[in-house]
């Protein structure tokens, strides 16, 4: 049985990182490196640097910041945001993460996805999932019947703030089959909220492919990580603010999980 992992997450604004709900209201949460050397000691599994309006400004990751964090670290580092080519993952890899994040430029150009997978490895390729419900019925989407009612899972870009008419599902099947090696699936509609995960989206993504699938948007308590391993069986779980702001140290998750009876690196 494979180690479930615990990933906090770095979205970062301006050289600092931010935190809001549903992608809007951000508000300060603290220094890039301070905080990636904390969770690297506190015992994280995984972290994930996010340069959220890179996509929306046009630019690059801000490459510094990414290699100061990286000089902090001991465990795996996953960077995205502005990538947009082979030559900005090779920038990116080169100032110390293990992996890239691509969400806006693998929707505007998928064949990025085998680029990437075939110059660097599958195992550098995270492909981030923002989804978001969509109860206008279409038969050309995969419709699933959730709590609420029938509905499909829309995938956003530019950092959550455009709809693309893509299903979600499908698009998890895609880029799997062209050279992902994970996803990053993102709740629009829960992140921030501190209410749980959207299990239904997760659990219909993880039926659809069979690559390691990263759940993201909505942990505010460790009851929230362990329905999202027992319920919809992720590979990793990845939360923000309940770690900036200390409200559960990653030990304190852990050790939860670990009396549940998951399988976590304590």
């Amino acid at each position: 049985m494979l180690t479930k992992r615990i990933i906090p997450c770095l979205d970062v604004k301006n050289g600092r990182v931010v935190k809001g709900t549903q992608f809007v209201n951000l508000r300060d949460a603290g220094d890039p490196v301070e905080l990636g050397k904390r969770y690297s000691e506190e015992g994280a599994d995984e972290l994930v640097f996010l340069d959220i309006t890179a996509s929306n400004e046009n630019r690059k990751t801000i490459f510094k910041v990414v290699k100061n964090v990286a000089k902090e670290l001991d465990i795996p580092f996953t960077v995205g945001g502005g990538i947009s080519g082979i030559e900005d993952v090779r920038k990116i890899l080169l100032n110390g993460a293990d992996k890239t994040s691509l969400n806006t430029a693998a929707v505007n150009n998928p064949e990025i996805i085998t680029e990437i997978s075939k110059k660097f490895g599958t195992q550098c390729v995270v492909i981030a999932i923002d989804a978001k419900r969509n109860y206008t019925l279409d038969e050309n989407k995969l419709l699933i019947k959730t709590k609420e009612g029938l509905c499909w899972f829309e995938v956003y870009i530019m950092g959550g703030k455009v709809p693309t008419g893509i299903d979600a599902l499908k698009w998890a099947e895609k880029v799997s089959r062209i050279g992902a090696g994970e996803l990053l699936v993102t709740s629009i509609d829960r992140d921030g909220t501190k209410k749980g995960y959207d299990i239904e989206l997760m659990k219909a993504i993880i039926d659809r492919v069979n690559i390691p699938v990263i759940a993201s948007g909505g942990a505010g308590e460790p009851k929230h990580f362990l329905e999202a391993f027992a319920e919809a069986n992720v590979d990793a779980a990845l939360a923000a603010s309940v770690f900036h702001y200390e409200n559960y140290p990653i030990k304190v998750i852990k050790h939860y999980l670990k009396e549940n009876g998951v399988n976590i690196r304590i």
